[in-house]
């Protein structure tokens, strides 16, 4: 790739030679804490039968991740504004490398559980910091759009990608294996980080706010926290309605101290933001629905069609390619020509498309004809819509607020993921129980109208989040309307505050 030039248009005079070789540890690092959330996914059951895990505490193995990980990122956001972008990112970096090494050597749930939250606080740090060193590197629209075209693509595979790798350290390696990939991985994003990476300094005038900390962290905490225990214990529990209210209640004195606090966690300016505020929700219900179906359709493959580990990774390489091409080569190259919404509202028709092809899937169904067509649709439309999200959400912010933004966008992604995996897998559960219950009449048909019932309640779920990747596009198509970059004008001018 050029450094001085970029297609038609040539690069900024200030621009560093080196930007390029920079996109590639940025990306590097990004995919690393993209996969770490699925990776471990495929390799569940082993480390549950090597650590002697019970039915009702495996969860944890994802969610100390995701609640670490969705709860510290506003707080992660405000550090990279604080100490610099860079530091926070090649610390964030050797304290993931750290984490993982402990979980690989777990020798019982506890250490298990308690590496995957340390891995979910450093990639809070690591996360926010990466994503604000990409917008202050590229400013040109143009090579803006290229570099966001790669992010956006790595975002929105990164999943798909932490299953095949998984299946592959599973089924030849082990469980353990799983975590500790993580760490020459690291070594190579710090030693590129330090070599490559140039930034500002730190802002000395940003304060942390401790009260919108505990009230922001502590409400999504509980949020998060209660849609992962609505999948054991039920909606209707007390313990999780008690935490869905204490989050609310949090997060409600969290917008309320917002516009209080001198300087605040998360100036409301950034939210109240027309195209800013429909790209964080677009990303978020775009991500329910995703999420929805890679835990459908990891347990379906292997389960229900009786793939290996590593067919079950490779199943998944199809939407990773199609995601790939969304973004890097329709997305990239369109979002200078036209509004990111004419990306975005399409791109979440696809996406909700693929999703009504997949319900029509059965216990005999054959996978060239009936699941590979619904997932190249669903990575063309997530490709098409991720690039213009982050694009967009992280257009023409004040330096010191990229960081707390950009972690806004990881925020949205996260709480989306664990909503969606809570949402879908208990109206998936609950439905099949249902369905099992009422058609169990021949006990010599025992064992296929338990299969039967498992994908008649991945279908319904799945009609769902068709449903809510279709309110996504609406919220895109309304909300977003931001119009194409133009050519040659800096893509870093702040977004003044508004007055009063």
């Amino acid at each position: 790739m050029s450094a001085a030039r970029t297609g038609e248009g040539t690069a900024p005079a200030d621009a560093d030679p080196r930007r390029w070789w920079g996109l590639m540890v940025i990306a590097l690092a990004q995919l690393m804490v993209v996969l770490d959330a699925t990776i471990v996914n495929i390799a569940l059951p082993s480390a549950q039968r090597d650590l002697g895990m019970s039915d009702g505490n495996r969860q944890w193995v994802i969610t100390a991740y995701t609640l670490a990980f969705g709860g510290l990122l506003l707080l992660g956001g405000r550090i990279a504004d604080l100490v610099g972008r860079k530091r926070t990112f090649v610390i964030g970096l050797i304290g993931f490398a750290g984490a993982s090494a402990i979980g690989g050597a777990a020798v019982g749930p506890a250490m298990l559980f308690g590496a995957r939250a340390l891995q979910g606080v450093f990639a809070a740090v690591l996360a926010p910091s990466a994503l604000s060193l990409l917008t202050t590197t590229f400013t040109d629209p143009e090579e803006r759009g290229k570099a966001f075209g790669i992010y956006g693509a790595l975002a929105g595979s990164g999943s798909a990608i932490g299953f095949i790798v998984g299946g592959v350290l599973t089924e030849y390696l082990n469980w353990r294996w799983c975590l500790y990939v993580n760490i020459p991985v690291a070594v190579a994003a710090v030693t590129g980080a330090l070599v490559l990476l140039h930034d500002r300094p730190g802002h000395t005038d940003v304060r942390l706010d401790i009260p919108g900390v505990l009230l922001g962290c502590g409400g999504l905490v509980a949020l998060v926290y209660g849609f992962s225990e609505a999948q054991p214990r039920g909606w209707g529990d007390p313990f999780v309605l008690a935490l869905f209210a204490t989050g609310a209640v949090l997060l409600t004195a969290f917008v309320w101290w917002q516009t209080r606090a001198p300087v605040p966690l998360l100036p409301l300016h950034i939210v109240r933001d027309r195209n800013r505020a429909g790209c964080f929700l677009t990303m978020m219900l775009a991500v329910i629905g995703m999420f929805g179906m890679f835990l459908f359709m990891t347990y379906y493959l292997q389960v229900i069609l009786d793939y290996s580990p590593v067919q079950t990774g490779l199943a998944f390489l199809p939407m990773t390619a199609s995601i790939l091409i969304g973004s890097t080569q329709i997305s990239a190259r369109l979002l200078r020509h036209v509004g990111p919404r004419m990306l975005m509202a399409p791109g979440m028709l696809l996406a909700s498309g693929g999703m009504v092809v997949l319900t029509r899937m059965t216990v005999h169904s054959q996978y060239a004809s009936e699941i590979l067509p619904s997932l190249i649709l669903m990575g063309l439309g997530m490709g098409l819509t991720f690039m213009p999200v982050f694009s967009t959400a992280t257009a023409g912010v004040a330096p010191r607020d990229s960081g707390v933004t950009s972690a806004t966008v990881n925020t949205s992604q996260q709480v989306g993921g664990s909503i969606g995996t809570a949402l879908l897998n208990t109206v998936a559960t609950s439905t099949s129980a249902s369905w099992i219950t009422s058609h169990l009449t021949d006990p010599a048909r025992r064992q296929e109208i338990i299969r039967e019932g498992v994908v008649h309640g991945y279908t319904v779920a799945i009609w769902l989040a068709a449903g809510i990747m279709l309110l996504a596009g609406v919220v895109a198509g309304l909300m977003v309307t931001a119009k194409a970059p133009k050519h040659g004008t800096p893509a870093d001018r702040p977004v003044p505050e508004p007055v009063g």
